[in-house]
C-alpha cells in the first residue's frame, strides 16, 4: 500500500514581513513519525530558498534560560531556519532593518518538539529565546558564515522593546546581561542596512 501525504509543509507569514512559521505535516503511526523538515521546492515558492552554509545546535539544561537578543552586523548578517527538537522554547525575533515599517517591533512563536514547527528569520532581525522546559535542544541553519567581529546583540529586557518574556527569574549569561539597549543600537547604527 502506497503512503499518501497530501500536504508536506504549511508556510505562514507572520506580522513581520519576511518571517515565516513552517508547520510540517508528520505522518504518524504506532512506530513514531516521519516528516519533511525542509523542501527547497516549497521554500522557492515563498522566496525562502537559501544556500544553508552552517548549522548549529544549542542545548539549554535549565528551564527559564534566556539567550539573546543576538544578530550579526552587515555584511555578515544571516537568515536562519530554527527548530526546537527537544523541549519547548518561546522564540522571539525583533525587526532591526533600517527603514523597515516594522522597525523595533517583535513577535514570538512557541517552538517545541511536540508541535514540530520551524521559524524562518530573514536577514536583519535580532533573535532570542526563553526555554519553557528543561533540556531544550535547538537546531539553527544559517545562510552566512559566522564572523566573530560582527557578533552583537541588544539587551533582552530592553524597556523600549517591551518584550513579554514568560519568566520572572531568568537564567542569563553575563554577556547578554550587558548588551546595549535598543535606543543605543538605533543611535549608533540607525538599524541594519540589508
Amino acid at each position: 500500500m502506497a503512503l499518501k501525504i497530501k500536504k508536506k509543509v504549511n508556510i505562514v507569514e507572520k506580522k513581520l514581513k519576511g518571517v515565516f512559521e513552517i508547520q510540517p505535516s508528520p505522518f504518524e503511526d504506532h512506530r513514531g513519525f516521519f516528516m519533511r523538515t525542509y523542501d527547497a521546492g516549497i521554500f522557492i515558492q515563498y522566496g525562502l530558498n537559501r544556500e544553508w552554509v552552517q548549522e548549529n545546535h544549542s542545548h539549554s539544561v535549565q528551564k527559564n534560560t534566556i539567550r539573546g537578543l543576538h544578530f550579526l552586523h552587515t555584511p555578515h548578517t544571516d537568515a536562519k531556519l530554527i527548530r526546537c527538537i527537544s523541549g519547548e522554547i518561546y522564540d522571539v525575533v525583533v525587526d532591526i532593518r533600517r527603514n523597515s515599517p516594522t522597525y523595533g517591533k517583535w513577535i514570538s512563536v512557541i517552538l517545541s518538539a511536540k508541535n514540530k514547527k520551524s521559524l524562518f528569520i530573514p536577514r536583519g532581525f535580532a533573535h532570542g529565546f526563553c526555554t519553557l522546559t528543561e533540556n531544550c535542544d535547538i537546531i539553527y541553519k544559517h545562510d552566512n558564515w559566522y564572523h566573530k567581529e560582527a557578533d552583537a546583540g541588544i539587551l533582552w529586557n530592553d524597556e523600549d522593546l517591551r518584550i513579554e518574556w514568560p519568566v520572572s527569574k531568568p537564567i542569563i549569561s553575563e554577556r547578554d546581561k550587558n548588551l546595549i539597549t535598543f535606543k543605543e543600537f538605533t543611535q549608533k547604527y540607525n538599524g541594519l542596512k540589508i
